[in-house]
């Protein structure tokens, strides 16, 4: 291979930077809103609502589990939509996983609770919960792949920041519903109704997300691969590695950001006493500033390399992580903003370079398969487990079961290269890309 410096060409065109961004944003934003509202619920309202016969802490464990559910069926959607992405196209399966995650979201808003159909009422909530899972767990990588595939030499993780906002704008969008909602509607005509708004309100972001979706085009990197006849079987002979080592680098992320988000959220409010709409205004500053952190890292990690970067936000999360549950346990508002806020902000730096970090990883003719399913193995871990456990633990003990998975995924960063400055090509005789111009 030459040592040379050179700028790959591509065939055909590419979609305009702004539409690209604003289709990658606007998409899994709106999915990423489905999820997050689901959580909120599942800490706030749903006990009440779908497991009225348990009591306070169990119905919390219940719902919590259901919540969970959506990150066991996540990598189902990664196997199927990453198949038909490789295969068929990336914007034909983000179609899809817009409409399913978004149809299974006005379900449940109109799902009838325990009182009025008994028990079929949380098998039906798990069953949606679940339809929802397989939805977004074909969507991140779809949008990373659009963004990525897409991006000049040297500049995918710059490309990457409308897909790494997404989740950043749908938990605003999402928690900023239910504290506008609780605080005009008050507490009781909120848990008995109004919390089933913003899940009905889906159907028109979605309508919107497929507007925006419709109007690109697949980058000509992926329009001119080799296809595979089946993406996984090759995934998993050449690069389960990668898929492995992926997974445990999402981990520390997932379990950082849903603790603070759904664990701490229910813990503040039925245990601490902290009001809920202090915990939700707390939260949404955090996220706020999460948004803020993502853009910043995945911009730097172009410049600084994507594991150097990782490497140094993972590290933070593992010290913070530690002492987090002191610092929530103190009851105050402003102790509980600093621990919500600080973890939030680092759970930014370690999220901004997935977008490009993972789309690197793999081959661009099972590369859908491959990042989606990295995504979301890790999610199971960090995202599913995590609250559940979290609810067995001490709350004093919460902090290092976050710091040990901090651990986990600096021990897989150093196992893994870093392809930075490398072309998306290279599985394709294309020489390297060492450095962007």
């Amino acid at each position: 291979m030459s040592s040379l410096t050179v700028i790959v060409p591509t065939t055909g065109q590419s979609a305009p930077p702004r539409r690209l961004a604003f289709a990658t944003f606007i998409g899994t934003a709106i999915e990423f809103y489905d999820f997050y509202l689901y959580g909120i619920a599942a800490a706030l309202i749903f006990p009440a609502v779908f497991f009225t016969e348990l009591d306070p802490v169990a119905g919390t464990l219940a719902a919590l589990s259901t919540f969970g559910a959506a990150f066991v069926a996540r990598p189902a959607g990664a196997l199927i939509f990453g198949a038909r992405g490789d295969r068929y196209g990336r914007k034909a399966a983000l179609v899809w996983t817009l409409l399913l995650t978004g149809l299974a979201t006005v379900a449940i808003g109109l799902l009838p609770g325990y009182a009025a159909i008994g028990v079929a009422a949380p098998v039906m909530l798990t069953l949606l919960r679940l339809a929802q899972g397989v939805g977004l767990g074909g969507e991140w990588a779809g949008a990373a792949l659009l963004a990525a595939e897409h991006a000049p030499p040297g500049r995918r993780g710059r490309f990457a920041v409308g897909t790494q906002l997404g989740p950043a704008a749908g938990f605003i969008l999402a928690n900023g519903a239910f504290l506008l909602l609780d605080r005009m509607l008050g507490g009781d005509a909120f848990e008995s109704w109004g919390w089933r708004l913003p899940f009905a309100a889906s159907m028109l972001l979605v309508l919107l997300g497929l507007w925006t979706r419709l109007r690109i085009a697949d980058a000509p990197i992926y329009r001119t691969a080799e296809r595979s006849a089946s993406p996984l079987r090759d995934l998993l002979r050449h690069q389960w590695r990668q898929v492995l080592l992926g997974a445990g680098v999402m981990i520390p992320g997932y379990a950082l950001f849903y603790t603070t988000t759904v664990y701490f959220l229910a813990y503040g409010t039925r245990q601490l006493g902290v009001p809920r709409t202090t915990m939700l205004l707390v939260t949404l500053a955090g996220v706020a500033v999460m948004g803020a952190t993502t853009a910043a890292s995945a911009i730097l990690s172009d410049r600084a390399g994507r594991r150097r970067t990782l490497l140094v936000a993972t590290g933070l999360a593992a010290v913070w992580s530690a002492g987090m549950p002191a610092l929530v346990g103190r009851g105050t508002m402003w102790w509980t903003a600093v621990a919500v806020v600080g973890a939030l902000a680092i759970m930014g730096l370690m999220y901004g370079p997935k977008g490009a970090l993972l789309p690197e990883l793999f081959e661009t003719r099972y590369r859908y398969s491959g990042a989606a399913l990295a995504y979301n193995l890790g999610g199971i871990v960090g995202g599913a487990i995590t609250p559940v456990v979290a609810t067995l633990l001490r709350p004093e003990t919460v902090g290092w079961y976050l710091s040990a998975l901090a651990l986990v995924g600096l021990l897989c960063l150093r196992a893994l290269p870093d392809h930075t400055a490398h072309s998306l090509n290279r599985d394709q005789g294309v020489p390297q890309v060492v450095r962007a111009t």
